[in-house]
Parts: structure tokens; sequence; C-alpha cells
């Protein structure tokens, strides 16, 4: 009996060996199909549910994203503008030797530019140390302004720069004069009374011309602007000086001369164009 039990665990320590020897040597990918366990009925029922799958974000991938300006629709309004200049129709009240009036208007052309134009007549007598007359005449000056001031919405404020190009036409009278003594030791001389009348003169110059315009109330604007004026052509009488030209000014013996204006202007519309908002583009 006792030699039966030892056969017996020998022949199985035998079969033991022999097992895991075949383990080792059989292939990975076969040991795995071998070893691949049968899909039970629980499984398989696993198996067989339906899994809802998850819902993912949609990404869009581009480079730019585009958005629109939220800024609302501009709308830039044409028409003519007219009005005058204050400056000289109040000059005469304060003054006795002035009398003189000038009409002032635009046109809107561009977003930028403007037609420009003065019409005005002047009677103004000049009373100096040596000399007194009196200058009647009118003008027209022509140009364009450019407006550099970018509005906000529905503001209308113009800062502009242009250009004129003047003309006028006027007489001169000569009511005194005195004669120039190099040495006033004695006396001075005397003041001669004279009269004499210059018909049939000219002159054109051009303006460099630099300003500003508010809008103050509905469509009514005020403004002012500086002139640097050079003179272009000059008729003169004999034995007499241009000294003042209507809408030049004083010409101080020379060619060229300063001028001012204070308006105040009413603005008539007549179309309208309205601005698309441009699109904002960002990487």
């Amino acid at each position: 009996m006792k030699h039966t039990l030892r056969s017996f665990f020998s022949i199985c320590l035998l079969l033991l060996l022999t097992f895991a020897q075949a383990q080792e040597t059989t292939p990975k990918g076969e040991q795995a199909k071998q070893t691949k366990p049968v899909n039970s009925d629980s499984k398989t029922a696993k198996t067989n549910q339906i899994i809802p799958e998850a819902q993912l974000p949609l990404v869009e991938i581009s480079p730019k994203i585009i958005k629109s300006d939220s800024i609302p629709l501009k709308t830039d309004r044409y028409g003519v503008r007219v009005g005058l200049d204050l400056y000289k129709v109040t000059r005469g009240l304060y003054d006795s030797n002035y009398k003189g009036i000038e009409f002032v208007g635009d046109y809107r052309l561009t977003k930028k530019y403007f037609l420009a134009a003065e019409l005005g007549n002047e009677n103004k007598t000049t009373d100096d140390d040596r000399v007194n007359f009196t200058t009647k005449g009118s003008y027209l000056k022509v140009g364009f302004d450019y407006n550099a001031y970018e509005n906000w919405l529905d503001m209308e404020n113009i800062i502009s720069i242009g250009m004129r190009y003047g003309f006028s036409t006027f007489n001169q009278q000569l009511n005194s004069y005195r004669i120039y003594n190099a040495n006033p030791y004695f006396a001075e001389t005397p003041i001669i009374p004279s009269g004499k009348k210059f018909d049939g003169l000219s002159a054109s110059w051009i303006e460099v011309v630099a300003g500003i315009k508010a809008k103050v109330f509905d469509n009514v604007f005020v403004g002012f602007s500086l002139r640097l004026n050079r003179l272009v052509t000059n008729k003169e009488p004999d034995n007499f000086s241009n000294l003042y030209i209507p809408g030049f000014n004083r010409t101080y013996d020379g060619s060229f001369g300063v001028g001012f204006n204070y308006t105040v202007t009413y603005f008539v519309p007549i179309y309208k164009k309205k601005i698309v908002a441009k699109k904002v583009e960002e990487k």
C-alpha cells in the first residue's frame, strides 16, 4: 500500500512537470487564443446592451474669427451751408469809418471735401498820419476746404484747412494828404485836401485758410477762420498805391496780408448717405 501511494505521487509530480514545460514552450499568441475565455450568457447580455454615446461640443477650427462691429449705422448729410460774417456786420457798429458785409457758403462734395465761397462788399476810410483815403468795392473768393476732423456718431463739426482764389474790383478816393518833411524842425507840413478819385482798380490773390465750424443747434453752426494772403495781380493808379483792397485787407505797401472772419451759418440738407459698419477681423 505504501509503495502504491509513492508510485501514484511520483506519477502526479511527473505530469505536473510535463504540463509546466508545455506551458513555457507554447507561443504567446497561441496561448492567448487558447486561454481566451468563452463568453458566457451574462457577458453576452452585457455586450448586447446599447450604450448611449456622449455628445461632444462642436468646436469650429478657423484661423480667423469674424465678428461684426456693434456700432450702429452712421448717416452723413450732404447739402449747402450759407451764412454771414458777423465780424464785418458788427464792426460797423463801433467803427464809423467802416461799412461792410460778407456772405459765406459751402457745399459738401465728398466725406472730407467742401466747395467754399465768400462774397462781400466793403466801404472803408483809412486815416493814417500822412494820408486819408476811402476804398469802396466788392470781392469774390472761391476754393475748397478739407475737413481733418473725424466726427463721432451724428456729429458734423469741422476743423478744416483750405485755399481760396480771390478777385476784387474797387475804387480809391484820396481825401487828404500831407507832404513828408524830412526835417520837421520848425513845424509840420499842413494837410492838403484832395478828393481825387481813382476808378477801375482790381486785384487778385491766393489765400490759405484754416478754420473751425461747430454745430451749436440743429443745422446751425458757428465758426471762425484765419487767412494768409498773397497778391497775384494788383492794378494800381499812377502816383498812388492800393494800401487797402476789399477782401484782401491792408497790403502794408507789399504783397502779403492777413484776414479773419467769425461766421454763423445754417445748413440746408439735400440728401443723405449711410455708412455701413465695417467688420473687424481678429486672429
